[in-house]
């Protein structure tokens, strides 16, 4: 199993990452708002602002401070620099 650093010492499991999006969209609001009123949502942001919403396939939801970019980057390197990876 892949952990993905997300920021401030927060790690996911990359294999149950479904989608890696911006925050700015009227559609991503209304699912943060939803996450949030059903208790799914996962603030890692750490009171930044939020540069990326993570989708995960348990219906969680989580807000970082990195931006997409980063993260995907992070989940598509294959060298423990951007992740962990636990075996």
């Amino acid at each position: 199993m892949k952990l993905i650093g997300i920021g401030f010492g927060n790690l996911v499991s990359a294999g149950r990452i479904i989608a890696i999006v911006s925050p700015d969209s009227a559609p991503i609001k209304r699912m943060v708002q939803d996450a949030r009123e059903r208790g799914l949502l996962i603030d890692a942001s750490f009171g930044r602002s939020t540069r990326a919403v993570i989708t995960m396939d348990s219906g969680n939801v989580i807000l970082s401070a990195l931006t997409p970019e980063t993260l995907a980057a992070r989940c598509a390197d294959n060298s423990e620099e951007g992740g962990y990876k636990d075996e």
